[in-house]
């Protein structure tokens, strides 16, 4: 029987995603705190913190986890429409922290944000220390939309991203695709799996698959992914 495991603020290790719940689907451990090496030991074994602002930290693996194979994302012809319009202008990393903030604004359609100050606090830190990134979307020099993930075992996992015109967020996540694949990066982790990422192409693998994924790359042997601030293009 699958057991919850309490995790111990002097301690980074994680219990087996094997020991995970099956409801709620993929909690694994409760507690602890947001050091950046509990969190990229967290990624590295394709575990992730998610929780409401008053409860204790939440550590999930759920099982099938959704992803984006990066040569796979789906555009329909209005999609591509809309992108050969060139409308918007797409950097990396040049904001980090107004975007993971734009993520936590509230939203019409949820009562709450998982995204609290302590969350912020990590993910910049992690950005800082070349962990973390942002993508953003800008449209005559206002920011738009855009997302945030990390980047380890070469597969970035993505957060959270917003929107405050059409399909900004969408074309951020299109082009990060694309971005991650000339590069050789074949997995955009996207956790859960939703109807809206369905849509756009994203897969659902079983937890061993994904973990194999993961564990089985080697980013020695591919190019050297260049996160620093730039202009990002999209075809």
């Amino acid at each position: 029987m699958s057991q919850l495991t309490l995790l111990s603020d002097h301690n980074t290790h994680f219990p087996s995603t094997n020991s995970a719940l099956s409801e709620p689907n993929g909690l694994l451990a409760i507690g602890g705190d947001l050091t950046s090496e509990r969190l990229i030991s967290a990624y590295q074994q394709g575990i992730f913190p998610w929780y409401n602002d008053n409860d204790p930290i939440m550590w999930w693996s759920p099982d099938p986890r959704c992803v984006f194979f990066t040569d796979q994302f789906h555009c329909n012809k209005t999609f591509r429409r809309f992108l050969n319009k060139k409308s918007y202008q797409l950097t990396i990393n040049q904001c980090f922290e107004t975007v993971i903030s734009q993520c936590a604004a509230p939203r019409p359609y949820e009562k709450e944000t998982w995204i609290n100050q302590d969350i912020i606090s990590a993910y910049t830190e992690l950005n800082q220390r070349g962990v973390a990134h942002s993508i953003e979307v800008w449209h005559q020099e206002q920011l738009i939309g855009g997302l945030y993930g990390l980047f380890i075992n070469n597969v970035f996992c993505g957060e959270s991203m917003f929107s405050l015109r059409e399909n900004a967020s969408k074309t951020a996540l299109y082009a990060l695709c694309q971005h991650l694949n000339r590069h050789g990066v074949d997995i955009l982790d996207c956790q859960v799996p939703n109807d809206h990422l369905l849509s756009l192409g994203a897969q659902q693998l079983s937890r061993d698959q994904f973990l194999q994924k993961i564990t089985q790359q080697r980013p020695t042997k591919l190019p050297v992914l260049d996160w620093a601030p730039q202009v990002l293009c999209y075809d």
